[in-house]
């Protein structure tokens, strides 16, 4: 099964989908004061490259690189729950990384859930470490900051 990854509209309905499934986990995990999640808006916008994962024409795993100037942050990265264990995530972030460096991003940095263990696992796979909390970002109980220089 080959995993294709494409820019696309978060607004789409294959973003959507990715989009609300991926809200609806975090918030049953995290109170709302602790989502950091951006809405398809803020994730259509200009200095935002949001990426869509699929396997066989059927959407699996969602991921945006936000253009901060001096980096770029990973938002919105989920992989549906069938998808797990298939290599999507790694797809996503093999993208992400190429998006960063095509926009001479020296550095990329992220914000999760401190108990979303898969997660963090993939990004460490991927060369990030853990960091302090970033841009507009404070310490927090549900939080975990990571990065990793290009």
């Amino acid at each position: 099964m080959t995993i294709t990854v494409a820019l696309a509209d978060p607004r789409s309905e294959e973003g959507l989908a990715l989009l609300n499934a991926s809200h609806a986990y975090l918030l049953s995990l995290y109170p709302p004061e602790f989502s950091f999640a951006l809405n398809p808006d803020q994730l259509a916008e200009p200095h935002v490259s949001f990426f869509i994962a699929s396997r066989d024409g059927a959407a699996m795993g969602c991921a945006a690189l936000s253009n901060k100037g001096t980096y770029g942050e990973v938002k919105s990265m989920f992989v549906h729950p069938d998808a797990r264990g298939t290599g999507t995530g790694a797809a996503l972030m093999q993208t992400l990384e190429a998006e960063a460096r095509a926009q001479n991003l020296p550095l990329m940095r992220l914000e999760t859930g401190d108990d979303l263990y898969p997660a963090h696992r993939l990004y460490r796979r991927h060369g990030f470490t853990d960091c302090g909390p970033f841009g507009d970002y404070v310490e927090g109980p549900h939080s975990v900051f990571m990065e990793k220089r290009l």
